[in-house]
């Protein structure tokens, strides 16, 4: 039998696989690369067409099916198909979720194909993770907020393609400060992974991407399976009104790196991925540029650590989906167990934390347990950076006790309800956290507190309804990011936020039937997506029966 040299499917174009090869360079070729290598193509040539993706499987040695199956499932990949027609060469996308819509991203996405014209397309978009500047649109990679037509239309004629580096604190700056001597001290066996893994327990410091598992407890975990072990690192953050993460990376990108070396070092990683979503561009250049200068200037061994870049998917945020789409796939969850500890990137154990759980490790190690503990209200223990958007004054990243009510963020630390609005409901949880009335404003905001009415924290993204805004216009919307954003694996998911949705836009909601529905999206989604894609509707019909009565 005569053995094929080449993978089966399209013949490829010389002129296109030319081109790929230049643009490739000396990168390796490597399955894991698919999604970067894609990425490259994108930005040199604005779009995906069906030469170039052919010509990228036969470089790679893969089928045209798994290039094809990768690019068709991120949002950020532009594919175009064999006989369509080029897209324009400048994209503007408008966000349209919760916070945007409240600020009039409607409006916006109407106005601005008049304003631009037939050469740019205009696209709606999910969160882009800037919901304290909304309305937000992005011009090439550019993020605008508040984005008004006049001010999108000036990026689009300035040619505006990539948004400025954040000014952040730099690493001769963080040096100077103290920065990297605790790391320096743990691999220089002053201090011992028992002692740093025990501090952290006592702090009480959990998992701050919405899960909440004790942070300590986790190392452990991972520390205690076979060598080698990975780590990997979610700054994917694409929950509707959280942008924490992006806030705190670009104030200091090295205390985060720090924290994430000393919590590889506890629990014995050997190698290191950081997983940065691709709205995130002026993040990506940044950290880019800051560990090029911690490897030309190491304070102490460090692993290999690769960046990789999201494409526009919420699912990336669940562990395994993350993991799979570092693997160069679609981003779709594994059926678990096993868990990520025990089988977890490229068959290891892993790993897996959000960013900002591992930016406090430093500060946490040299105040000591007790100082983060000793934060907090209604019994609660720790500090919570609130990600606070909406119907307020001074929306933003605020640092505030754990188990403080939303009615006192607001007064406090947001300065108080904008002009002429008053506090009517509170998302507490981004969009899948539920939705809660303002008779509920005096509840703690922390893990294990919101429960019992049908809500929780997720990743402390608060976003502020008024008495302008209609608490089942909000699930909707939520609704409407759900069904775009199930990545199709389960059908509960895939078909229930569309049947879901649907029932939604009626007048007054079939609400033994949404529950019905929510129930079995809950029970047989494997996902937190599925599973949590309900708790708007579901906290609707409780608390705001009236709107859908």
């Amino acid at each position: 039998m005569k053995i094929r040299s080449t993978p089966k499917g399209r013949s490829t174009d010389p002129k296109a696989l030319e081109e790929v090869r230049a643009l490739l360079g000396a990168e390796p070729r490597r399955r894991e690369l698919l999604i970067e290598h894609l990425h490259r193509l994108q930005d040199r040539y604005g779009q995906l067409s069906a030469a170039h993706l052919a010509a990228l499987a036969a470089e790679m040695r893969l089928s045209l099916a798994e290039v094809y199956e990768v690019a068709t499932f991120y949002h950020h990949f532009d594919v175009v198909k064999e006989g369509e027609d080029a897209i324009p060469a400048l994209t503007v996308r408008v966000c349209d979720s919760i916070a945007c819509e409240l600020a009039g991203a409607q409006s916006l996405l109407k106005r601005l194909p008049g304003i631009l014209g037939r050469e740019v397309r205009v696209v709606a978009a999910p969160c882009v993770g800037r919901c304290d500047q909304a309305p937000v649109a992005v011009v090439h990679q550019n993020p605008i907020g508040p984005a008004t037509p006049e001010a999108v239309r000036q990026a689009v004629n300035q040619g505006a393609t990539r948004c400025a580096l954040p000014n952040s604190l730099g690493y001769a700056k963080y040096r100077g400060t103290g920065g990297y001597r605790l790391i320096a001290d743990c691999l220089a066996g002053r201090r011992t992974r028992d002692e740093i893994t025990r501090i952290l327990e006592d702090s009480g410091l959990r998992g701050l991407g919405g899960a909440g598992f004790p942070v300590g407890r986790k190392w452990r975990i991972v520390a205690a399976e076979p060598e080698p072990r990975l780590m990997a690192v979610n700054i994917d953050e694409g929950e509707p009104g959280t942008f924490k993460d992006r806030v705190f990376l670009e104030r200091d990108p090295h205390r985060f790196l720090e924290g994430m070396l000393v919590a590889a070092w506890c629990a014995g990683v050997g190698e290191i991925y950081i997983y940065l979503r691709d709205e995130y561009a002026g993040c990506r250049a940044m950290l880019e540029r800051e560990l090029a200068r911690l490897r030309r200037d190491p304070p102490c061994a460090l692993p290999p650590i690769s960046l990789r870049r999201g494409a526009g998917a919420y699912i990336c945020g669940e562990e395994s989906a993350m993991i799979e789409s570092i693997e160069g796939k679609r981003g779709m969850p594994r059926l678990r167990p096993p868990y990520v500890a025990q089988v977890g990137l490229f068959g290891r154990p892993t790993l897996e934390h959000n960013m900002e759980s591992v930016y406090w490790v430093r500060e946490i190690v040299e105040r000591g347990a007790a100082w983060f503990a000793g934060h907090g209200r209604r019994e609660r223990k720790g500090l919570r950076a609130f990600s606070v958007s909406g119907r307020v004054r001074n929306p933003g990243v605020h640092l505030a006790p754990a188990g403080i009510s939303v009615r006192e963020l607001i007064e406090e630390y947001c300065g108080g309800m904008q002009e002429g609005h008053s506090f009517h409901a509170y998302l507490p949880g981004g969009a899948s956290g539920g939705i809660l009335p303002a008779t509920l404003g005096d509840l703690a905001l922390d893990f294990d507190t919101l429960q019992p009415h049908g809500c929780f924290i997720g990743s402390a993204a608060i976003v502020v309804l008024s008495q302008r805004d209609r608490a089942s216009d909000a699930a909707r919307n939520l609704m409407r990011f759900f069904r775009d954003e199930s990545c199709g694996q389960c059908t509960p998911c895939r078909v229930g936020t569309a049947k879901a949705l649907a029932l939604m836009q009626a007048p007054r909601w079939n609400q033994p039937l949404l529950n019905e529905l929510s129930q079995a999206m809950m029970d047989a989604s494997i996902c937190g997506l599925g599973q949590a894609a309900p708790n708007p509707a579901l906290s609707v019909m409780k608390h705001f029966s009236r709107e859908v009565s």
